[in-house]
């Protein structure tokens, strides 16, 4: 019996949305270009050009989501794999038929089938990746696992020196460090995917990949918007929750913003300047690591801007798999970044992975429910996240300045 396995190589169809990608950024650029030079001679641009350069940028919003799940597709493991241990083997049993059996101890021994049972190691780990692989914050900040409901990290506030000596010169005492200890703790994540008689009684089917695949995108939404704007209440606190100032007068526990020069919009004259200054806001240990982040809207009217030499300041991924760019900087796309507006931080520049910690709790717990939905079976699937900023000085806001 063969199952079926999906490689990582790129297929025909991805290089072919690659390439419609670049071919409609070409187009996209002429048009641009000719609404700029109308704009300019005329004061405004044909209301025609305007809808031919709004069409061609979505449509350049489309093929890289498109793109993006060709690429993510492809990506994933083979279906089949080493035989499974006896604690997945008893887990695949509780999903399918409700019954552990003997098997029992392997599942956990905290849980019984009224409470439900916490999946194995493999299948933790599978639901984890698949979550890396579409929430953007996710993929890009630091994760740390735990085992309690809160987790504690001490933080320095500067404060520590180093001083130089000759080998046996004498040593003098270094100034203490000021240190904090910041508290992350996790909230409840649930979801009750569906399956029917026919899935869990299919023997090609890997009910482990199916729970994943169910509860993944679920998960990715409700975390993603956490991460972002979440008020660390039963949930993680997103870098956008903290309070804001003016970057350089900002203390711990606040994020430093630039602004615009223009409300709630980029500058008339020379809008790459605010660009700029965000990318050169964090110290340069943050920059060499750092990105942008913003919603799609955001990158709509990022894609339209030039520097002073003419060039478009956004450029295209050049190969199926990579981030489009900002200014030399990867761009991450975060939904629930805010659109450009008054007052908005809509984008973020630095180094994420310093910046923002993701805990996760150890033990998925599923609860297999055949009696609410009938025929369907539910299976109410529970994951502990908590999430915060960890570095102050390393994310930085752009803030479209308020009237």
């Amino acid at each position: 019996m063969t199952r079926e396995t999906k490689t990582a190589a790129p297929d025909t169809g991805a290089r072919q949305a690659m390439a419609e990608m670049l071919c409609a950024f070409e187009s996209f650029k002429d048009a641009n270009d000719r609404r700029l030079e109308e704009i300019e001679a005329k004061g405004a641009a044909d209301a025609l050009l305007e809808e031919k350069v709004g069409r061609i940028d979505a449509a350049l919003t489309r093929q890289k989501a498109a793109l993006d799940r060709m690429v993510l597709e492809a990506g994933r493991p083979a279906l089949g794999g080493d035989a499974p241990g006896e604690g997945k083997s008893a887990f695949a049993a509780y999903m399918r038929r409700g019954e552990a059996g003997l098997e029992a101890k392997a599942l956990s021994g905290g849980s019984g089938p009224d409470g439900g049972y916490v999946a194995p190691p493999e299948t933790e780990a599978l639901i984890s990746r698949m979550l890396a692989e579409v929430s953007p914050i996710r993929a890009i900040a630091t994760v740390r696992q735990t085992t309690s409901h809160t987790f504690r990290k001490p933080v320095s506030l500067g404060g520590l020196t180093a001083s130089w000596t000759a080998e046996t010169g004498p040593r003098t005492e270094s100034a203490t460090p000021q240190l904090a200890l910041e508290a992350y703790p996790v909230g409840e994540l649930y979801a009750m995917p569906a399956a029917t008689p026919a899935i869990l009684d299919d023997a090609l089917v890997d009910v482990d990949r199916w729970l994943a695949e169910e509860v993944r995108d679920v998960f990715a939404e409700a975390e993603g918007k956490a991460f972002v704007s979440g008020d660390g209440a039963d949930k993680p606190r997103g870098f956008l929750s903290y309070p804001t100032e003016p970057d350089g007068t900002e203390g711990w526990g606040e994020l430093g913003h630039v602004v615009t020069g223009a409300e709630g919009d980029f500058a008339a004259d020379d809008p790459a300047d605010a660009l700029i200054e965000l990318i050169y806001a964090p110290a340069a240990a943050y920059r060499a690591n750092g990105r942008f982040v913003m919603n799609r809207q955001t990158v709509s009217r990022i894609r339209r801007l030039k520097d002073a030499d003419g060039n478009y300041l956004w450029r295209p991924a050049l190969e199926a798999g990579a981030e489009a760019s900002l200014m030399g900087y990867p761009v991450t796309e975060a939904e629930d970044m805010p659109d450009i507006g008054v007052g908005q931080t809509a984008i973020a520049f630095g180094d994420f992975r310093r910046g923002y910690l993701v805990v996760d709790r150890q033990g998925i717990e599923v609860l297999r429910d055949p009696y609410s939905a009938k025929p369907y079976v539910l299976f109410y699937t529970t994951k502990r996240v908590g999430g915060g900023v960890q570095d102050f000085k390393a994310i930085k806001l752009l803030k479209f300045a308020e009237g």
